[in-house]
């Protein structure tokens, strides 16, 4: 949110605080002035998902490889103009902060609702002016900038203030963000992601010390002003009534009416509160006792490690910008530490904040609330999350002690986010003890190797099938995880849905990003939108029950760029209702078709098991059958097979006796997960990425 009309004011009033610059000069200065230092920006990452995300589909469920490849030229330029990027993402939701983070959601609740109605009555994406970035996109953009091997960390608070912080004790060249709160904090200069010219390394500085002059009030005055103005811990409504009067006072002064909430603001505080010989006096401000504190409170949210204000002259100096985390009862140290380590070098998810806090928070999801036949994946994965809560937090399956439980603030359909759902731990169904923490993440033992793998199919309640997923590559292993459990958990999941996620999983990896983005979708269909997003959102399930079970598998396998792309889901979905026959779906490839059949056998016959019975639910949507009939135009397969579904045969065919996706290995190799070679060294926690990352300093 930052300050509530100061971005704007900035902006549109007072333009002498905005000040054009050329980050590559500014590099060049910043050398010629501290010799021997890299010139480095610290990097507000939330604040650039938009402006990162410039795919024109943005509704399908994301293009991730087009992403990606976004993501690499953003970082390339900086590189080769010699500047140091260091990226920060939100870790946590603060207590104090928990108010506006509900109103943002609810809010945001509205928006889809409306892209799904203009979806419904077009059959077309909305214009760019109703954008919403697609689910997860916070989430796995952390590790896709890992990936590429540049610094990037997760909060253990507040992100702008350990942004600021790192800037100001690492002696950063700026912050790169768009967030009026820079403006307010003591730190280094602010930079504008959103007026980035990245092709010239053009943006506008906004100048903390111009914006002094304009208001006419000191640095140390700035944190006052932004919270009688409003921010994430005063409420705007919270001091209206201050607001007026001050605005009252600067009509008398000005013999004019105006609407500059801001100068009226800094037009007080310097004619009633600033006192002779720089004393300040808070106590002077017409509040009640309450409000003060509140407005005490969202000072010192703005004071940096060893800064002081004369606003609060009594308070104490914070001595270390890593926060004190408040820990559940009864936590073991060794692994809240460690957690923490993995987590603010963004090397797990979700881990941290379930040990430390028991509290979790999942932002909004493109689900179509009017649609009684899809439920929100809020639902669809909680039994998961509550087997994950078990593995970390202990549950006996004994019931001898009551569970424990972890407090849930997740957006979906019907959750008016009043407070936070207490949900259980439900203890994972494996023979023998329950899994240790401190042995699937520590044990050098090769049948601990093992045992993360089956604990984490328990996760999800497929331990069964240990031996027919473990000759499957890694992201094949984790679409299995997920169509098999969607499919138990929500009734409505048809065949020809089924048919569609396995297409594009296997497609996905044959097509470069350009090939991805020249997809085409004859229409957007609504519950096409929502299969997508549920989707992605079930790939953070498995990232969470990954770092949950000591990384049985490589993070960087399990991520959407792997096997997700929501154009080309989007355009097998139409196909599949439209009655697009399997070779048509895999594009003719004769391998893929092998594959295919042999994951759909896996993820029915698991089904049957499980009494689930998938049917063949047809939506036959006209488009899609235009969509088919483009591809054959396009020469694109045999056209001889079309209409009814086909069905691989789950004993004795002669297309999957004897196969194998990779025909080198031996027998028992395939019987053994290839990503648990006994000759490697045992899986480390972290990085669990290519590039090695220092440890961040002053974190411990």
């Amino acid at each position: 949110m930052g300050v509530k009309g100061l971005q704007w004011f900035v902006e549109n009033v007072s333009s002498e605080v905005c000040v054009e610059v050329n980050l590559q000069e500014m590099a060049k200065q910043y050398q010629r002035d501290q010799p021997g230092c890299t010139p480095t920006l610290v990097v507000d990452a939330m604040a650039c998902l938009r402006h990162w995300y410039t795919s024109e589909a943005w509704v399908h469920g994301g293009q991730w490889r087009e992403y990606m490849h976004n993501l690499e030229t953003f970082v390339r330029a900086f590189t080769n103009a010699g500047i140091k990027l260091v990226f920060f993402f939100d870790g946590v939701v603060e207590q104090t902060k928990r108010a506006e983070w509900v109103k943002r959601r609810l809010r945001n609740n509205k928006e889809i609702s409306q892209i799904f109605q203009y979806i419904k009555t077009t059959g077309q994406q909305p214009g760019r002016e109703m954008f919403f970035i697609p689910s997860g996109l916070a989430t796995f953009s952390r590790f896709a900038l890992k990936s590429l091997g540049v610094e990037t960390w997760c909060s253990v608070r507040e992100a702008d203030y350990e942004i600021a912080s790192y800037g100001l004790f690492h002696n950063c060249m700026g912050i790169l963000g768009q967030d009026s709160d820079y403006l307010i904090y003591d730190t280094v200069p602010y930079l504008s992601i959103s007026k980035l010219q990245l092709g010239r390394l053009v943006t506008v500085l906004f100048s903390r010390e111009n914006l002094c002059q304009t208001l006419k009030l000191s640095k140390s005055d700035l944190p006052l002003l932004a919270c009688i103005l409003g921010n994430d811990v005063v409420p705007e409504n919270q001091l209206q009534k201050l607001r007026r009067s001050c605005m009252d006072s600067y009509w008398q002064k000005k013999k004019k009416c105006t609407q500059q909430t801001v100068l009226a603001v800094a037009n007080y505080i310097s004619g009633h509160l600033c006192l002779s010989e720089g004393l300040k006096e808070i106590t002077k401000l017409p509040v009640s006792e309450a409000d003060r504190a509140l407005l005490e409170k969202g000072i010192d949210s703005y004071l940096l490690p060893e800064q002081q204000t004369p606003w609060l002259p009594y308070r104490k100096k914070h001595s270390s910008y890593g926060a004190q985390v408040e820990l559940r009862s009864g936590s073991n140290q060794d692994i809240i530490q460690f957690a923490k380590e993995q987590h603010i070098r963004a090397d797990n998810f979700m881990v941290f904040n379930i040990l430390s806090a028991g509290e979790v928070s999942c932002s909004n999801t493109l689900e179509d609330d009017q649609d009684p036949d899809l439920p929100g994946h809020a639902l669809v994965y909680r039994p998961a999350r509550q087997h994950i809560y078990a593995v970390l937090l202990g549950a006996k399956q004994d019931g001898s002690e009551s569970p424990p439980s972890v407090k849930e603030w997740f957006v979906y359909p019907g959750n008016p986010l009043q407070h936070a759902e207490l949900v259980t731990a439900v203890p994972v169904d494996l023979p023998g003890r329950r899994p240790d923490l401190k042995i699937l993440w520590f044990s050098e033992e090769p049948e601990i190797k093992n045992l993360r793998y089956s604990t984490f199919l328990a996760l999800f309640d497929i331990q069964d099938l240990s031996d027919e997923l473990c000759a499957l590559e890694t992201h094949l292993i984790g679409t299995c995880c997920l169509l098999i459990y969607i499919a138990l958990q929500v009734n409505n999941l048809c065949l020809e849905d089924i048919d569609a996620y396995l297409a594009q999983t296997l497609c996905v990896r044959t097509k470069s990003p350009d090939q991805l983005a020249c997809t085409q979708v004859a229409c957007v269909d609504s519950r096409a939108v929502h299969l997508g997003s549920l989707f992605v959102r079930g790939l953070t399930i498995l990232i969470a029950a990954n770092s949950s079970c000591g990384f049985p598998f490589r993070m960087a396998d399990l991520m959407p760029w792997e096997m997700f792309d929501g154009k080309l889901f989007h355009s097998k979905y139409l196909q599949s209702h439209a009655g697009c026959s399997e070779g048509e779906l895999l594009e003719g490839n004769m391998s893929l078709i092998i594959q295919f059949h042999y994951l759909k056998t896996i993820i029915t016959n698991t089904c049957i098991r499980k009494r689930r019975n998938i049917e063949s639910k047809p939506r036959g949507p006209l488009a899609a059958k235009q969509a088919c009939s483009s591809y054959h135009a396009r020469g694109g397969g045999p056209s001889s097979h079309k209409g009814q579904r086909q069905y691989f045969p789950p004993q004795n065919d002669p297309c999957t006796s004897g196969f194998q996706l990779s025909p080198s290995r031996t027998q028992e190799q395939r019987h053994r997960p290839r990503y648990r070679a006994q000759n490697r060294r045992r899986i480390q926690l972290a990085p669990r990425w290519p590039q090695y990352q220092n440890p961040h300093p002053g974190w411990s």
